[in-house]
């Protein structure tokens, strides 16, 4: 089974999103995601002040396999973005859900929450296989 966080939600994009003080929620990819693309070489993300749209691409993600459009799990303003990755998007790699998250956003509609999936749904979606 792929390592998950409970206090998390997720995507079917294979996003992660941890809830933060007030509107803030922070994002990144899963441990399944980083495991699919292999060792990460570069990561393009929206800049402070973006804005982004739940569903809507967001960034890319390169891999000495592929590259993979990042997609946005809600809509809102991009408040930070994880400075680490531009010298290290291995970060990734190694942390996915601690060092190696993406962006955090102030989310504008907070109904796009209630449509991302729990831990257990998660693992049942990547269990069964995408859609």
């Amino acid at each position: 089974m792929t390592k998950a966080t409970a206090n998390l939600l997720y995507s079917k994009e294979h996003e992660w999103v941890l809830q933060l003080e007030g509107n803030k929620v922070r994002v990144g990819i899963t441990s399944y995601a980083q495991k699919a693309l292999g060792d990460i070489v570069f990561v393009e993300t929206p800049e402070v002040d973006d804005e982004v749209t739940a569903d809507d691409t967001m960034g890319t993600i390169e891999s000495v396999k592929a590259v993979s459009e990042l997609f946005s799990p809600v809509s809102g303003t991009v408040v930070s973005v994880n400075e680490v990755l531009e010298d290290a998007p291995e970060t990734i790699n190694e942390n996915p859900y601690d060092v190696g998250w993406l962006v955090e956003v102030e989310v504008s509609n907070t109904e796009y929450l209630e449509l991302l999936l729990n831990e257990d749904e998660y693992q049942a979606f990547i269990s069964e296989g995408e859609e």
